[in-house]
This record gives structure tokens, sequence and C-alpha cells, in this order.
């Protein structure tokens, strides 16, 4: 992957139970004026902080890829916690300490559990679409609770596809990528793809862990929890459009302020123009989450700029 300037990008394993994480780096080229842990989202990789690393000059970007997911070895058991705890170890090999975690979708979530199961190693966090709770329905199995929450973005892990071109394709006709395709979006597709064994490629993501952790994240006590003891300076972007570029998003309005009533730790920016995607996946989008991430920087005094 070519790194955007100002950034030096490289990648490490590091050993977690049961394998190793995939962690890319963007260090800066001159001098560096903070650091900050990025965790994607659940079908996601570390490759989907591109356009937000290129507004982050001066800035140490660490992002791995979640188990089951990219190139990381380690599978089940997964969950919010183990997560969590995968990123703990992140952060002791590479910077001991997060000023700022950004979180995009469910790792937004698993942000805020890092946050209260290691408070030590976090000042605050910055959540794009993701790390309260979602409206999720009541009653259904584990399948019917991950398709009702991620639709065809679940089904796309069973699919499979003869070549990189044909992965392009799918995601070029996708209703949420309807601007310009950019260098960076096309690499965060080519990265996504592996060999599934038979001769055709398929989406590196595991769909066994992305209903383990759709499960936990809906269902499960690891948030509540950890929302509930929740001390960090927290801020939570949301965007009007969903997965598939629908209104409303994730988070309808009126169900968005019940979750935010009574929690006076977090500061909420609704960014028009977006949808779950785009608010990262596009260079504007990007500029956007790097300016949120300047100023949570500031805030705790380790950015001059």
């Amino acid at each position: 992957m070519t790194a955007p300037a100002p950034h030096r990008y490289s990648t490490r394993d590091i050993p977690v139970p049961g394998g190793s994480l995939r962690v890319g780096v963007w260090d800066p080229i001159d001098v560096v004026r903070g650091e900050v842990l990025a965790v994607h989202g659940v079908t996601s990789s570390h490759r989907v902080w591109a356009h937000t690393v290129a507004h982050l000059r001066g800035i140490r970007i660490v992002a791995p890829d979640l188990r089951g997911r990219g190139r990381s070895t380690a599978g089940q058991p997964a969950g919010l916690d183990r997560h969590a705890d995968d990123l703990a170890l992140v952060l002791a090999a590479t910077m001991r300490r997060a000023p700022v975690v950004v979180g995009h979708s469910m790792g937004g979530f698993v942000s805020v559990v890092l946050a209260h199961r290691h408070p030590e190693l976090v000042d605050s966090l910055l959540l794009v679409d993701g790390g309260l709770p979602l409206r999720a329905p009541e009653g259904l199995s584990a399948e019917e609770t991950v398709a009702a929450i991620l639709g065809p973005t679940a089904e796309r892990l069973r699919m499979r596809f003869d070549d990189e071109a044909a992965y392009l394709r799918f995601w070029r006709a996708h209703p949420a990528f309807g601007g310009p395709w950019t260098p960076e979006l096309e690499d965060y597709f080519r990265y996504d793809l592996v060999d599934s064994g038979d001769g055709s490629l398929r989406p590196a993501t595991s769909e066994a862990v992305t209903i383990e952790d759709t499960v936990d994240l809906t269902m499960g006590s690891a948030l509540p929890v950890a929302l509930e003891a929740l001390r960090h300076p927290t801020r939570m972007l949301t965007v009007p459009r969903g997965l598939r570029d629908e209104e409303p998003g994730l988070y309808p309005p009126d169900h968005l302020s019940a979750v935010l009533a009574g929690r006076p730790t977090i500061s909420h920016r609704h960014v028009a123009g977006f949808n779950h995607y785009t608010i990262v996946l596009t260079p504007e989008g990007g500029a956007v989450v790097a300016e949120e991430t300047l100023a949570a920087l500031r805030l705790r005094g380790l950015t001059g700029g």
C-alpha cells in the first residue's frame, strides 16, 4: 500500500490469545505530535483509515485488524471483552497508552469496552456511528439478529468472487458508493479478499466471528456494563444514512436521544451528507473524522497543530 504523505506505513503482527493481529502503523515522517488507536468496524479492516490518516499530519496512528478480520490469524472466541483485551495487548506493544481511541461502527463498541476494562490505557474516545446501543429487534435467533442489523453486509461474507475485478464490480454497484472512486477505496476493497481454497476469492472477515460479535454488542452484557461505568470524555458522530445509504441510519433521532439521555460524558455531533460507510471511506468523511480526532488530542493537550 502506498502511504498517504506525510506518513510512513508499515505492518506488524502482534501475538494475542489464539493467534496474532495484523496491525497497520502510520508513522509521521516529521515530528510526532500525538498518537491515536483506530478501531475498524464489524466486517472491515485497518485499511479503512487511509482517508483519515491523510489529514493527520504529525499524528501516529496504530490500527489493528480485529480478530477474524483482515490478515489477523486469531479467530474465535471473540466478543467485545476479547477484542478489548486484544487492544490492550496492541497498546502494550505499540504506544502503551492511547490519548484518543477512534472507533468506527463495531469499533466504537469495542472502544467503549476497552475504556471500561482497561481505563488506565485510554484518555478519551471518538465514536464514529457506533458505540451506543442499537435499536435491535427482540426475540430473534443469533443469525436473525445479524441479518436484521447487518442485512446484505452479512450475506456478502458467504459470497465467492472469480477475481479482484469481480469484487470491485460488486462494490461499484453498492448503493452506499455513488460518489467518486478513490485509490484508497479500491485498495481497501482489494485488501479484503483472501483465497477461499477452491480457486475463488472470498471476503477475509469470518462469518462466525461476525455473528458472535453482533450478538454480543446487541444482546450481551459487556456494552451496558461498560456504558454504565463510562467516565472517559467521549465524542460521538452520527450520520443520517445507513449501510445501504438508507434513511434513517443506525441511530434514528428518537432512539439516539434516548440513549444519550443521562450520559453527560458523551457529546454528540450529527454529520449531514454521509452514510455509514462514506463517513470514513471518502476523502470528505476522512477529513471530518480527522478534524474531530485533532480536536480530541488538543483537549488532552497533546498536539499544538
